[in-house]
């Protein structure tokens, strides 16, 4: 099971996933807390941003499959609309979210990266959607996220074929703004926090 944890550290928010097995899987619950503590940060003077990161071994690999395959068809709609809705919620917060990234980066996990404003990455991260290999498409947005990012082909080889891209290449795609060894990473995002408050990455109009 999923544990979110959650802390201020110089001012700004942290979350972070952590996995019985090392790696993070997004259940219906670990959604939903996250939607709650970002709606929080909205309404928290004290604090400038947020910071969400996993474990050492992943950030997150995606959605539960096993509690996907005990939903029923309305269940499974509802979850994928859930989980639409917690994105809407990153990507339109007034602060600024920076995803902390490494090991593995999967499916959930990566849509989950490409809503926050921008993404520092340690140099064992690994990127990929596999559903395609399974007959799975992500149903939270990250079919259109994942493109502008890095450009339609480089999507549509990604999401059709489950091809893994490494840090290197991720940041030459755009994908991530800069590699760090894995002891950096935290602080490498705080420093992402304070130059999305100054307007020189992310999106016009976010506070810090």
């Amino acid at each position: 099971m999923t544990r979110i944890a959650h802390t201020i550290e110089r001012s700004v928010l942290v979350l972070r996933f952590e996995g019985e097995d090392g790696l993070p899987r997004l259940t219906r619950g670990c959604m939903a807390e996250i939607a709650r503590q970002i709606e929080w940060l909205e309404g928290a003077s004290a604090c400038t941003g947020c910071v969400i990161a996993g474990g050492e071994k992943a950030f997150a690999v995606g959605a539960d499959i096993a509690e996907i395959n005990r939903l029923t068809g309305v269940e499974a709609h509802e979850f994928s609309r859930a989980g639409q809705k917690v994105m809407a919620v990153i990507e339109d917060s007034q602060k600024p979210i920076v995803a902390a990234i490494a090991g593995y980066c999967m499916g959930g996990g990566l849509d989950l990266a490409l809503a926050c404003h921008a993404r520092v990455a340690a140099a064992d991260a690994l990127f990929a959607h596999p559903g395609g290999a399974i007959g799975i498409l992500t149903g939270w947005g990250g079919t259109q996220s994942l493109a502008r990012l890095v450009g339609r082909p480089r999507a549509v080889e990604m999401l059709i074929t489950g091809r893994r891209v490494d840090a290197e290449e991720a940041r030459d795609w755009g994908l991530v703004e800069r590699i760090v060894e894995q002891a950096e990473l935290l602080g490498a995002a705080y420093r992402s926090l304070r130059r999305i408050g100054r307007g020189i990455v992310g999106r016009p109009g976010l506070a810090i």
